[in-house]
């Protein structure tokens, strides 16, 4: 079996172990496919995992690394915005948000839409809010979260 096949096995096993709720396990299995095939997917999840710990900043290195591997992949984008707003930093997530938003590889750009929306709003920024959080809506319609946050900043406008 050659280095890609061995890595996308346990990069599947990884995701499992994540689901399973096995965070060591999984960190494990993405270190793994890593070392015989690294990714932009393996390393964004394993900074998803670090990030479940708290660790923010390495979480944010393994985007980093992501990046470095496939700029058009859109998670690891949109996961640094994510880090940036814990660790306090949303003016510096925005920018990210919006990269998350311009790549080729990223499809549920409804949480990049989403994510601006908590920005703005946390900012002040109303109108701003509201009208990415209606474009996380026609981009996914069944968004709860979205959906959820633009009715409560309709009902609260009014």
């Amino acid at each position: 079996m050659d280095n890609k096949a061995l890595s996308k096995i346990y990069l599947r096993r990884a995701f499992e172990l994540q689901i399973e709720g096995k965070l060591l396990d999984a960190e494990i299995n993405f270190k793994l496919s890593l070392e015989y095939n690294p990714t932009s997917e393996a390393h964004t999840y394993l900074g998803w995992i670090y990030s479940l710990n708290g660790n923010f900043e390495k979480a944010i290195e393994e985007c980093f690394s992501a990046i470095e591997i496939d700029r058009e992949f859109g998670n690891p984008y949109n996961d640094i915005g994510n880090y940036l707003i814990e660790l306090g930093r949303e003016d510096e997530a925005i920018e990210w948000f919006r990269k998350a938003l311009s790549v080729n590889r990223y499809e549920p750009k409804h949480y990049a839409y989403y994510n601006l929306g908590r920005v703005y709003r946390m900012q002040g920024k109303w109108d701003e809010a509201l009208n990415m959080f209606r474009r996380a809506i026609e981009f996914r319609p069944d968004y709860f979260l979205a959906r959820k946050a633009y009715y409560k900043m309709i009902t609260l406008k009014n």
